[in-house]
């Protein structure tokens, strides 16, 4: 392992040309695998596809590649077909064992991608499995950062997410222009893991807001208050979020289609939870948040956006229709 990071080093310092199959990632042809086009992923690969930049990519439901092959993309047979030429690999999938799968299966990255190409992993998962995927990376040849986003669909079709990135200097400004394609907001927080350990933050905070929000809404209502002109004269003072800005119309018309959803939530309170308790310091209110999302997912709302949050507020109170989706 130490012979392999001293020739990454090496690589680090040498003139881009010199690295066996390394492309300028300003290129327009660079090609690019994006793996995973759901909610958030098909718009940031149509994004990237639409730049100029190659896309292939692969997703487990064929059903997805649409929007990707009408902005120019095209849809890969396999994990193994989709990396196997590709510059860069983007990953984009739910959960920790899902980006463990995608790197180390017999079909995946680790064993397929050519040597130099850089793996770049969108999606939210535990720090420390961040830090050992890298590891493993360096030793396969390859360099990898996580650069997990925050912002929801609507910043993935936007363009607007922030992108917060863990990883070498040199390999986070290589990736800077792609990032910046489908994000505004780009920061490089530290070493491997350390974009993970940020979008943990991150999920702590906007659950807490939309809990807290959702709280604020059932009280006005109980109150008899015209509850878009609260949210307004609220949104204009301390009490203004993002959450409320962009939730608001979720909760008013108790409209819940997902933009992220419960189940997605729930998984990344777990994370915060665990690494929190791993670090020997107290996040109290998180883990009374993070129990009323496990409560609202146990009442079948794991599929709703996580505005839902909502109807748990709405069950224990008493009020509204707060059944169980579907039912």
């Amino acid at each position: 392992m130490a012979a392999a990071r001293a020739a990454r080093r090496h690589t680090l310092t040498s003139p881009p040309d010199t690295l066996p199959g390394h492309r300028h990632q300003g290129d327009t042809m660079s090609t690019i695998a994006f793996i995973g086009l759901g909610i958030m992923g098909s718009p940031m690969a149509v994004h990237l596809a639409t730049a100029g930049h190659q896309v292939v990519g692969f997703n487990r439901s064929p059903d997805a590649y649409g929007p990707l092959e009408e902005a120019g993309g095209r849809a890969a047979g396999s994990l193994a077909e989709a990396v196997a030429e590709a510059d860069v690999i983007c990953v984009m999938v739910p959960d920790s064992p899902d980006v463990e799968q995608v790197l180390t299966a017999e079909d995946g990255v680790l064993a397929h991608a050519r040597r130099g190409a850089l793996v770049i992993d969108f999606s939210s998962i535990r720090p420390d499995v961040a830090r050992s995927l890298a590891e493993r990376a360096t030793d396969a040849g390859l360099r990898m950062i996580d650069a997990p986003v925050s912002g929801g669909q609507k910043g993935a079709v936007d363009a607007v997410l922030s992108i917060m990135v863990g990883g070498e200097e040199a390999d986070v400004e290589e990736a800077r222009p792609l990032l910046e394609t489908v994000g505004r907001t780009v920061v490089h927080v530290g070493p491997a893991g350390s974009g993970q350990t940020v979008k943990a933050a991150n999920q702590l905070i906007v659950a807490g807001n939309i809990q807290l929000v959702a709280e604020a809404l059932v009280f006005l209502e109980a109150y008899g208050v015209d509850t878009a002109a609260a949210m307004d004269v609220l949104g204009g003072g301390l009490a203004g979020s993002k959450v409320l800005e962009q939730k608001r119309g979720n909760m008013l018309d108790r409209s819940f289609d997902p933009g992220f959803r419960i189940d997605l939530h729930h998984k990344d309170l777990g994370i915060v939870t665990s690494a929190a308790r791993e670090a020997g310091v107290v996040i109290p209110l998180g883990a009374v948040v993070a129990q009323l999302m496990a409560s609202a997912r146990a009442q079948g709302d794991g599929g709703l956006d996580h505005s839902a949050l909502l109807r748990g507020v709405e069950r224990l109170s008493g009020r509204g229709d707060a059944s169980p989706e579907g039912d």
